[in-house]
């Protein structure tokens, strides 16, 4: 019964439902319909278990059950993400749809991998993840939310791998519906009635009112956008009415590259602020107050964006230009603020004002950091929407100069490594789908600390000299 894929073994392939959900919609709003073609967001949980745990037999028999109930549960507070996305008609934008008998996706596999090699934070071929996180389905006419895979490595452990629409959910709305999930599963007892809801800590309680999100000229955003002219423009041969659910092709970047994942402890990060401040005024940037506390968010991204442009010029000559964007969390910026709990996109993203050229430069640290800084600030003095009029033309300057945009998943506040299902603390945590762009990875560090893990997926041998000028710079000279 079992098939096989790569080292792969698919056990079952069953569907979860909220156990009494009644039908539900919700409607898109400005902030996910940027996201409505992008690749599914797929992160990956890995635990380690005791070895009488890790038995296959008692795995199969007690752990994935444990984990279809509380899911189930968990399910009955996120309705939601047992439907689909639609497109009705007669709907100037898409909704979220959940029907009864609506159910999300769930495979049972077993891996052939070696557990301590998939734990291991050093270059490893990059395709090796891939079989440990679903598909999500997606067709012209509706696609699925949430798929979620649970692989067990007989004996060691097993990682739960989850597929996300990002138009549906952004990344803190998805922590939270893992940190629900987990909780329940770790609180309530395995053999609980499928019928009972048990209920959840108030912090995790979704908040799904979707009228608390102006719309875009409410929020002083000077755009006119009409969605499905702007997906045909984006995706010509892939949409033929503009009205296309299907996600985008953004195929992973597999062949001769490798994922690793990098940490900065906080004395490293410390190390890297004080670099900074050091040369605040001597660095020109257009960017002259007074030297801030600079975050970990930003400091880490400027040191990883710069050691990957430096790193990509010092293999391929030709690539010298690069451009950084990020998303900020808009939920306390938006006036007035919205609930923490909010659940659906609520980020808007930001480029760097730096030069091209400015992130192989020598100071290309001191420089981006400051870019980074420098943009946070604009969103807190002149609001989240400043100069958003211009931002699909710049990206579109960008494309046509041949600019490498690099980006970043996740956050270093998301707390991912506090998902504990009962089985212990995750022993790693991994934003997969950075293969699908230039991207870095992040997250808060496992051991509590105040550091800041960084995963990304590189040409093998720009990634060996990205290790190079990453351990480099943060080391005792």
């Amino acid at each position: 019964m079992a098939s096989q894929s790569h080292n792969i073994k698919i056990h079952d392939h069953f569907s979860v439902s909220p156990p009494s959900a009644t039908a539900t919609s919700l409607s898109l709003k400005f902030f996910d319909l940027f996201w409505l073609r992008f690749h599914p967001v797929e992160r990956i949980f890995f635990y380690t278990l005791p070895t009488p745990q890790s038995d296959p037999s008692i795995f199969y028999s007690k752990i994935v059950p444990k984990l279809k109930t509380s899911l189930s549960h968990t399910l009955q507070h996120f309705p939601p993400l047992a439907g689909n996305v639609v497109w009705p008609h007669d709907s100037p934008n898409p909704i979220v749809q959940y029907t009864p008998g609506d159910a999300v996706s769930v495979l049972v596999a077993e891996s052939e991998a070696d557990f301590n090699h998939v734990l291991d934070n050093s270059p490893h071929e990059a395709s090796e993840s891939r079989c440990l996180v679903p598909h999500l389905d997606s067709s012209d006419s509706h696609a699925s939310i949430v798929s979620l895979q649970i692989t067990l490595f007989p004996n060691k452990g097993f990682s739960i791998g989850i597929s996300t629409h990002h138009s549906v959910l952004d990344g803190k709305s998805s922590t939270l519906f893992i940190k629900a999930w987990s909780s329940l599963c770790k609180t309530n007892d395995d053999e609980s009635s499928e019928s009972s809801s048990p209920s959840l800590a108030p912090e995790l309680v979704p908040f799904f009112d979707r009228s608390v999100i102006k719309t875009p000229s409410d929020l002083g955003l000077n755009l006119t956008i009409i969605w499905t002219e702007v997906l045909t423009k984006l995706f010509p041969t892939e949409n033929s009415d503009g009205r296309c659910l299907k996600l985008a092709p953004f195929p992973p970047r597999l062949e001769d590259h490798v994922r690793a994942t990098f940490a900065l402890t906080r004395a490293d990060l410390e190390k890297l602020r004080k670099r900074v401040l050091s040369k605040w005024d001597i660095v020109e940037t257009g960017e002259e107050s007074e030297p801030p506390r600079l975050s970990s968010f930003v400091l880490t991204c400027a040191y990883a964006v710069v050691c990957i442009a430096k790193a990509i010029h010092g293999v391929k000559k030709e690539k010298e230009k690069f451009s950084f964007g990020f998303t900020v969390d808009c939920r306390a910026r938006l006036e007035p603020p919205i609930p923490d709990n909010y659940f659906g996109n609520c980020v808007w993203g930001r480029l760097v004002d730096a030069d091209p050229l400015d992130f192989i430069k020598e100071e290309a640290f001191v420089i981006i950091a400051k870019s980074i800084d420098s943009k946070i600030k604009e969103m807190s003095e002149k609001g989240i929407f400043h100069g958003a009029d211009s931002v699909f033309s710049k990206h579109a300057s960008l494309a046509k100069e041949r600019v490498e945009i690099l980006g970043v998943a996740g956050s270093n506040r998301f707390g991912v490594y506090g998902s504990d299902f009962g089985w212990g603390k995750p022993a790693k945590v991994e934003i997969t789908s950075v293969d699908r762009a230039l991207t870095i990875g992040l997250a808060e560090s496992k051991d509590g600390n105040g550091g800041v893990e960084v995963g990304l997926v590189l040409n093998k041998h720009v990634m060996d000299l990205f290790a190079t000028l990453f351990r480099h710079g943060v080391s005792d000279e």
